[in-house]
């Protein structure tokens, strides 16, 4: 079998993508030659936890198995063990340039979590901050509608009779970073896990990094305020490959794929 070097891993991945397009606005992915080094993060990120450490990526070399957990490590110093020409942490990293409030606030309730729980037991809150860190998808709405549609499988009203609205009342954000990885080489089932986010109309009209400052900052308040992800019942399955923009779907016949786009499944009263 062969084995590609890391400057083939780089340039095989699809980051034309329409599911890469704020990523290659924001921070220009497909005119990088190469796997950026953790210090290319430093320009695009100052932020702080939680501990109120800065936060850094550092080589994932530079620590011994011998060390804290993860979320520990990232709290307790700030630095953030990236693992070279990986594709998971080089878009996990990125991740934390977009919502820095938010991921900060999420490995704060990790830590929370695992003093009183310890490493081995997950609650169900600490779930849930997990699977959206992976997989999740902000969907922005500015309309009520679109919580009602999608969260009941609706996707041939929601992606093709009211696909014009997508970018004015509506717009996805993604927010895991594994969904991201996945992307790279895309497949059908490929699904996310939406949460709604209310947000005011002009949104929609501000530039996209502005955009972003106002979701981190929603995000940031909708869970430790609200403990929207006190468990994960208000993360809503999302056929990645259906959002409009995202994947080659302009044709209807796209959503006639029922394993795909499934139903909602009927409950027994």
């Amino acid at each position: 079998m062969k084995r590609f070097t890391p400057y083939e891993q780089w340039h095989s991945a699809s980051l034309e993508n329409g599911a890469f397009s704020h990523l290659n606005t924001l921070f220009s992915l497909t005119r990088l030659p190469d796997w950026p080094q953790c210090a290319w993060f430093s320009s695009y990120l100052d932020a702080k936890n939680a501990n109120q450490q800065s936060i850094r990526f550092v080589d994932d070399a530079c620590f011994s198995e011998e060390e804290r957990y993860y979320e520990q490590i990232i709290f307790d110093t700030g630095q953030v063990p990236t693992r070279q020409q990986n594709w998971h942490d080089l878009f996990g990293g990125l991740i934390w340039c977009l919502f820095p409030k938010t991921k900060a606030l999420i490995n704060q309730r990790h830590v929370e979590e695992i003093t009183q729980h310890g490493t081995k037991v997950r609650s169900k809150h600490r779930n849930a901050l997990t699977l959206f860190d992976e997989c999740g998808v902000v969907l922005a709405v500015s309309d009520d509608v679109w919580p009602k549609l999608l969260k009941n499988h609706q996707w041939q009203q929601a992606f093709i009779e009211q696909r014009a609205l997508w970018g004015k009342t509506i717009a996805p954000f993604m927010f895991g970073h594994a969904n991201y990885e996945m992307l790279t080489k895309p497949y059908i089932g490929l699904t996310g896990k939406a949460l709604f986010v209310k947000v005011p109309n002009d949104i929609f009209c501000k530039d996209l990094a502005q955009q972003y400052q106002c979701i981190d900052q929603t995000l940031y308040e909708m869970i430790s305020i609200d403990n929207c992800l006190r468990d994960n019942s208000q993360l809503s399955p999302l056929p990645l490959l259906g959002v409009p923009g995202w994947y080659d779907n302009n044709n209807p016949e796209f959503y006639s794929n029922t394993d795909y786009f499934r139903p909602k499944r009927r409950t027994r009263t």
